[in-house]
């Protein structure tokens, strides 16, 4: 499970932040990418990257602004270039439909593949598969906005070896039902019931995207406990005020959420033109005094996101 940033900035692209989109790269768990948010020019910075948009299956828009939603219908346009692409379903706040189904008609832009609209409305779940749980909540912007929590499913625990050593199980399909938990009949007739050799099972990950918003309960509603959260920095901590005018979240908000929810690491994402270079850093050391563990993001950074228990 990795991020990676394709668009990092706030309101309108500069020369080194283009506007926002994040990627949910889930390859080797479910071979698919999920995007959240395309702002323009996103497929332009997919071709900087190792993704493929075949391998996009799920597009999450967190609320209709044009800095993230301008750059959906060139590259659900792109994507029929790509031989059979599958599927693809698009999550999002009323009128998403009508903007991609305008755009494409418009500019009379045939899709090869079917396209799911799924209408964002109120908090909950909205979808989910034996692997994975995504969640969301509304947030405080001037439209309506949401953020999103995807949840991956426990990992059954390791098949304990040195415990199962006795039985001298051979190689091959036995150890693979074990492993899975199920019965098997050894060839003396014994009967094991793998439950009874595997470890204690691994939590799964959370990923929590917070976009345009400002300080409001349910961000902690999402964030709570996750592994990762991204989360708008609009502006740095001395401007809370304007950031609460504009319906926007400051750095040091972001720390704060990350620090009273029990995040493991914080993103800063979302940042405007106005913090460039050395001005931006000044935006993760404002965070960092109350998170330690913030990193602010730029375009292409990537961060992997390791099962829990594991040494990386």
């Amino acid at each position: 499970m990795e991020l990676e940033f394709l668009g990092t900035g706030a309101g309108q692209p500069s020369k080194q932040r283009n506007v926002s989109s994040v990627a949910l790269k889930l390859l080797d768990e479910l071979n698919e990418i999920w995007l959240f948010d395309v702002g323009e020019a996103t497929q332009h910075q997919i071709l900087r990257t190792n993704i493929r948009l075949r391998k996009i299956t799920k597009i999450f828009i967190s609320h209709n602004h044009g800095d993230h939603i301008f750059g959906l219908p060139g590259l659900l346009s792109t994507r029929s270039f790509q031989g059979d692409v599958g599927p693809l379903t698009i999550y999002g706040p009323t009128g998403i439909e009508q903007f991609v189904k305008t755009a494409l008609k418009v500019s009379r832009t045939k899709i090869s593949y079917p396209i799911k609209y799924v209408v964002l409305s109120e908090p909950g779940l909205i979808c989910e598969d034996k692997d994975f749980r995504v969640y969301t909540d509304q947030l405080e912007h001037r439209i309506p906005s949401f953020g999103f929590r995807v949840v991956e499913s426990s990992h059954s625990g390791e098949l304990l070896m040195d415990k199962l050593a006795k039985y001298h199980v051979p190689n091959g399909p036995l150890l693979g039902k074990l492993k899975r938990g199920e019965q098997v009949a050894l060839a003396d007739g014994t009967v094991l019931n793998g439950k009874d050799f595997l470890g204690p099972e691994k939590p799964g990950r959370i990923v929590t995207i917070i976009y345009d918003t400002r300080s409001t309960p349910s961000i902690a509603r999402l964030a709570k406990n996750a592994d990762v959260l991204v989360h708008e920095s609009t502006f740095a901590g001395n401007e809370a005020k304007m950031a609460h005018n504009y319906y926007h979240s400051t750095a040091v908000e972001a720390a704060k959420v990350a620090r009273k929810d029990n995040v493991k690491k914080l993103c800063l994402n979302h940042i405007s033109a106005r913090h460039m270079g050395a001005e931006a850093k000044k935006l993760e050391k404002q965070a960092q005094k109350f998170f330690p563990n913030t990193m602010l993001v730029n375009d292409f950074d990537r961060v992997n996101i390791p099962m829990k228990g594991s040494k990386e």
